[in-house]
């Protein structure tokens, strides 16, 4: 858990953060989470986040942090994973009592202990009955941005639904762990926004409401459950008392929306129209801005967090960092500037030589192995030190862009001659 604080010159003032392993060691999670025996179960237990929450902002009092100057609070939290509120949670949480610590206050508000993650893919049957219910994978994403996945929220509350049914009946409110940490300032249920809501293949993302087939395939009553969601840069109301009484905040301190992570990266990235930004992690990831978008079976079309009316596109390639990583190594004896010399030293466009290069089953394209192909289309199993270089960065780049293109993306003539 992480804090930041910015002045109005957008200029860090304070930041600090809670490591779950390390500083809250009693939950026993590795990594924040739970993996379960069937290594497709991922959770992360709901009273962690909470207490985090105390810790962080303990912290802060005690370093003296003025909390009577922040005007206005926002967050983000990982997209997908889902918090069920028992009911009569709300009541409690409305009338916490700033003596006590918010996790002691809330210890028994919770239907499901463990929160299932984005990286739980234990709804494989899920997904393939919310796509059969839909008319198939492409009119899925059609309506709610994406084909069925198995960490998406929709699949996870379908997957309690079927399996315990009467947790399911004591839960009074979903929420994603975004909207879930807003209820925790706001001292009641904070909506759910568009942008994170489009990650949960239940959201309708041209009306902006819940696509009511989607709902009525994953779990009955579910539109009450989860409250009308809202645009992402929505102000929901000023901050709980417990938060003026326990920390000093003003009363006029006001809680904006909270949104998904990603959705998060591409404001905090101040990404504009016809902008694209490209993170090269472990995976690398694509965000773009779009105003006409064209769903398809790879990719995830996401509503705007900074303008209602457009969209971001997300695209995650698997085989990133550690796959170039490994051709440096094998092709540039570990050196990012021989690296960098060898592919300097051939020409864009690389004479015709191409190349796909996945260690690991790809995610956009559902693709293995290595594969080389030589000016005249022929497969060849190796290429020369410098060509293999530049056939990887290429390929990865190209790949970029063709899917890309096929979510709506648009490189302009101007672009295309810059």
């Amino acid at each position: 858990l992480k804090v930041i604080a910015i002045d109005e010159q957008l200029r860090v003032i304070y930041e600090d953060n809670v490591h779950f392993d390390k500083d809250l060691s009693e939950f026993k999670t590795q990594g924040g989470v739970y993996i379960h025996s069937d290594r497709l179960t991922v959770t992360s237990p709901v009273l962690m986040w909470i207490k985090a929450l105390d810790m962080i902002l303990e912290k802060m009092k005690s370093l003296g942090f003025n909390f009577s100057q922040v005007r206005a609070l926002s967050g983000a939290g990982q997209q997908h994973g889902s918090v069920y509120w028992k009911k009569g949670g709300i009541q409690i949480l409305k009338n916490a009592s700033p003596q006590l610590p918010l996790h002691q206050a809330l210890k028994d508000c919770f239907s499901v202990g463990n929160s299932p993650i984005w990286m739980d893919s234990s709804t494989a049957s899920q997904c393939s009955t919310l796509e059969k219910a839909m008319g198939g994978a492409q009119n899925l994403a059609n309506i709610t941005g994406s084909r069925a996945y198995e960490r998406f929220t929709g699949n996870q509350i379908a997957k309690i639904y079927s399996q315990n049914p009467e947790i399911y009946k004591q839960t009074e409110r979903i929420s994603l762990v975004s909207s879930f940490a807003a209820s925790l300032f706001l001292g009641s249920y904070a909506p759910i926004d568009y942008s994170d809501g489009s990650g949960m293949n239940l959201l309708h993302i041209w009306e902006k409401t819940w696509s009511l087939s989607c709902l009525d395939a994953c779990a009955p009553g579910l539109e009450e459950k989860l409250g009308h969601p809202v645009p992402s840069h929505s102000v929901l109301g000023p901050i709980s008392s417990y938060y003026c009484q326990r920390y000093g905040f003003s009363p006029d301190c006001k809680v904006v929306a909270f949104t998904g992570d990603n959705p998060a990266s591409l404001a905090g990235m101040r990404l504009q129209e016809g902008d694209i930004a490209i993170s090269l992690g472990t995976s690398d990831t694509l965000f773009l801005w779009i105003q006409e978008p064209t769903p398809a079976l790879e990719g995830h079309i996401l509503c705007n967090p900074v303008d209602s009316q457009t969209y971001m596109a997300l695209l995650c390639f698997k085989n990133g960092s550690l796959m170039r990583e490994r051709i440096r190594d094998d092709c540039a004896s570990g050196s990012w500037d021989d690296f960098s010399k060898a592919l300097s030293s051939t020409a864009a466009g690389n004479s015709g030589n191409l190349g796909f290069y996945f260690d690991v089953m790809e995610i956009t394209p559902e693709a293995v192995g290595i594969h080389r192909f030589n000016k005249d289309d022929q497969k060849v199993s190796d290429f020369p030190k410098e060509v293999e270089i530049r056939a990887l960065i290429e390929g990865q780049f190209m790949a970029k862009r063709i899917h890309a293109e096929k979510l709506g993306y648009k490189v302009s003539k101007y672009d295309e001659k810059a």
